[in-house]
C-alpha cells in the first residue's frame, strides 16, 4: 500500500467514524442492552430486578398466549404479502396499459402510501364503524361488527393494511415494466402469443426478481407490523388480533414486565433477521428471473 493509498484510507475511516458511532449508540447498544434485559426478571413497580437466565426464553415455550400471537403474526403477515402482491401486480399491469392518465392513477396510488399510518388506521375505523361506517351503511341490513366480531377482526385488519402497503408493490413492479423494452412484447406478438402466455411467459418472469425484493420489504414490514392492529382493535377481540409486537408492548409498557418484554422482543429480532437471510439467500441463488 502506497503513502496515498494509506492517506486516502485514513481520511475515509475518519468520514466514516461519526456515522458508525450514531449508529452504535443508536442501534447496537441499545440492542445489546435489550438483550441483556431479556436475561432478568424486572419489574420496577415491584422492585424486582434479578438474573433469569434463559427462564423469560423457556416460559415463551409454554405461554399459549405468545404461540396464539406467533400464529396472529404468521396468518397476517401471509395474508398481508399474498394480497399485497397480486394486487400490486395488477395494479402495475393496469397502469402500464393506460394510453392517458398515468400520472393521475399513480398520484392517486400512492395517496394511500404517502398518508401516515396511524391516519390510515383511523380512517378504516371510521368504515368499520358498526352503525355509521361507510361499509355498514352501504351493506344495510347484511352489515357486520368488523372490529369486534373474533371471526372478522383479522381480515378486517389485513385488508386495512393492504390498501395502505399494495402502493409499494405496485410502484417498484410498474417501474420494472417501464424498463422492459418494447420489442420483448412485439417478438411475443410475432409468435403468436396471447395476452395469458405473453403474461405468464414474459411479463411475471420478468417481474420476479423486483417482486421478491418487494416482498422481502413487506414480509420484514408486516412481522413488525403494530401502529395498525393497536389503532384498530388493540389486539382484541378476545386477542384475535394481538400480534408478537402487540404482545411485546403490552408487556413492556403496560404491566413493565422489562425483562419478559424484551426476551419478546429478542425473538420479533430474530424471527425478522431469519426471513430476510431466507429472502436474500433465495435472491443470491439466481434461481429468479433478473
Amino acid at each position: 500500500m502506497t503513502r496515498r493509498q494509506a492517506a486516502d484510507r485514513r481520511r475515509a475511516l475518519a468520514c466514516l467514524a461519526p456515522t458508525v458511532l450514531a449508529l452504535g449508540a443508536l442501534t447496537v447498544y441499545p440492542g445489546v442492552w435489550v438483550l441483556w434485559l431479556s436475561l432478568q426478571h424486572r419489574i420496577p413497580i415491584f422492585d424486582v430486578s434479578r438474573f433469569a437466565g434463559l427462564d423469560n426464553y423457556a416460559f415463551l415455550g409454554v405461554d399459549s398466549r405468545f404461540w396464539n400471537a406467533a400464529h396472529t403474526t404468521a396468518v397476517f403477515t401471509l395474508g398481508s404479502v399474498a394480497l399485497e402482491v397480486v394486487l400490486g401486480v395488477m395494479a402495475a399491469l393496469a397502469i402500464h396499459a393506460q394510453r392517458r392518465g398515468r400520472r393521475l392513477a399513480l398520484s392517486l396510488l400512492l395517496l394511500a402510501w404517502a398518508m401516515p399510518a396511524v391516519v390510515g388506521a383511523k380512517l378504516f375505523e371510521w368504515l368499520y364503524h358498526p352503525t355509521a361506517g361507510l361499509i355498514n351503511v352501504t351493506l344495510g341490513r347484511h352489515s357486520a361488527n368488523w372490529l369486534g366480531d373474533p371471526g372478522l377482526a383479522l381480515p378486517a385488519v389485513i385488508l386495512a393494511d393492504v390498501w395502505r402497503t399494495m402502493p409499494f408493490v405496485a410502484i417498484l413492479c410498474y417501474a420494472r415494466l417501464l424498463a422492459v423494452p418494447a420489442e420483448v412484447y412485439e417478438a411475443a406478438q410475432v409468435d403468436g402469443a396471447g395476452r395469458l402466455a405473453t403474461l405468464t411467459r414474459i411479463t411475471l418472469p420478468l417481474l420476479g426478481r423486483i417482486l421478491l425484493l418487494a416482498a422481502l420489504f413487506r414480509t420484514l414490514d408486516a412481522l413488525r407490523a403494530f401502529d395498525i392492529m393497536f389503532v384498530l382493535t388493540g389486539g382484541g377481540p378476545a386477542g384475535t388480533t394481538e400480534t408478537l409486537t402487540v404482545y411485546a408492548y403490552r408487556a413492556l409498557f403496560q404491566t413493565l414486565q422489562l425483562g419478559f418484554g424484551s426476551a419478546l422482543s429478542v425473538v420479533v429480532f430474530l424471527l425478522v433477521m431469519a426471513v430476510a437471510w431466507a429472502y436474500l439467500k433465495i435472491l443470491r441463488t439466481g434461481t429468479v428471473a433478473a
